[in-house]
């Protein structure tokens, strides 16, 4: 036997045991990263989860977590309260922003469920578990997400102490990210994208924002809208936290938002249509509870509009982030504009963009403001003017 025919028998036989052992590894690898993983939930400070397999896809470049949960846990009584769960995670590297020279991840959540309890709503807190749940994310994922996904997700807020309990649901969530580590589109003020849409109880919510994610302040344009929401559907919580409950009623929500340079400029205009409080299907109420919401009832009366049964106000807001200004008379106003003169219109007006931020003119004074305006109203305008 010549040298050649050794060599390529060598040869053959290093192949061979280079993807028998690739092969090993690709069988294995998988347990290891799931055991690496539940160890990591199982030993989190204040959470404890698990995931129930992980898929590995090299030529992909990704890999799916499939079945994971997330509770926070008593730090005393060291019982569990569901936090997070999902069906699947996705995380793998985005091409399209590797075409343009960036090594970026994308994330892809299907079936989420994320629950607020009372106890963990305060501002704080949210803050905190946000920030919590963003780093159980980052550490699974190497690379900076540039694209994120959410498919068919709820989020609940819950008041398991409350009477009745409440169990408040954002349902049907879908959201798309893209852009957020502006990998492509680089030149643009807003290089990134957010939208998204849900359910709210018969009712759609709809988001759409532009954002510069990477600026020192918020840099962004924004608007959102909730149509149709049956507020009947809503009286757990009416009952819990107003003792009343609706009859019949709808609720819209509208609202743009602009930013920059530590400056914003917006609006929110919710609207409720239809509303009655107090009708015969509350004569088996005890006689406090029909009092109250007979005062109610009455007073939403009053201030509706008659024509279009249409109860509303739209709430302007401006100034630098942080110090931020409403103006409580021309909400007031608003209100009886609703009333007594033309109904607002239940859509976005598109009267704000981040062009508005810089070139927003002092606002003109209607008549509540003139003749109830503070010196303080007198001395901003003083400032705008000088400004």
């Amino acid at each position: 036997m010549n040298i050649s025919n050794i060599l390529k028998k060598k040869s053959f036989k290093v192949v061979v045991i280079i993807v028998a052992v690739l092969i090993v590894v690709r069988l294995i690898l998988p347990y290891v990263v799931l055991h690496y993983a539940n160890k990591t939930l199982a030993n989190m400070n204040g959470y404890y989860g698990q995931i129930k397999d992980i898929d590995l896809a090299i030529i992909r470049g990704a890999y799916k977590m499939d079945s994971i949960y997330l509770n926070k846990e008593d730090s005393i009584t060291k019982e569990q309260t569901p936090f997070f769960s999902a069906s699947m995670i996705d995380l793998s590297i985005e091409w399209k922003a590797l075409l343009h020279g960036s090594v970026v991840g994308e994330l892809v959540v299907d079936d989420a469920i994320l629950k607020f309890t009372k106890d963990v709503v305060e501002p704080d807190d949210l803050q905190k578990d946000s920030s919590d749940f963003k780093d159980v994310l980052d550490g699974f994922m190497p690379l900076q997400v540039n694209r994120f996904e959410i498919n068919n997700a709820d989020i609940h807020y819950v008041d398991t102490g409350s009477k009745p309990k409440v169990d408040l649901r954002l349902t049907d969530l879908h959201l798309l990210a893209l852009n957020l580590k502006n990998s492509y589109d680089s030149s643009t003020l807003l290089p990134a994208k957010v939208i998204a849409s849900a359910d709210l109880y018969e009712g759609v919510f709809t988001f759409n924002m532009d954002i510069n994610p990477l600026a020192d302040v918020p840099t962004f344009d924004l608007t959102a809208e909730l149509k149709n929401t049956n507020l009947v559907l809503l009286n757990e919580f009416f009952e819990a936290y107003a003792r009343l409950d609706v009859n019949k009623g709808s609720f819209g929500l509208y609202t743009e938002v602009a930013a920059k340079e530590g400056k914003f400029v917006g609006y929110v205009k919710p609207l409720i249509q239809d509303l009655d409080i107090l009708g015969k299907e509350d004569r088996d109420d005890n006689l406090l509870q029909k009092i109250w919401e007979g005062l109610a009832g009455g007073t939403a009366e009053i201030f509706e509009n008659q024509s279009e049964d249409q109860l509303g106000t739209k709430i302007p807001f401006s100034g630098r982030i942080d110090n931020p200004e409403t103006s409580i008379w021309t909400t007031i106003y608003n209100i009886l504009q609703n009333a007594f003169i033309s109904a607002l219109q239940p859509t976005i007006d598109n009267e704000i963009t981040i062009q508005t931020v810089d070139s927003e003119d002092p606002e003109k004074k209607n008549f509540i403001q003139r003749i109830f305006g503070s010196k303080d109203d007198k001395k901003k305008d003083d400032k705008k003017e000088k400004d």
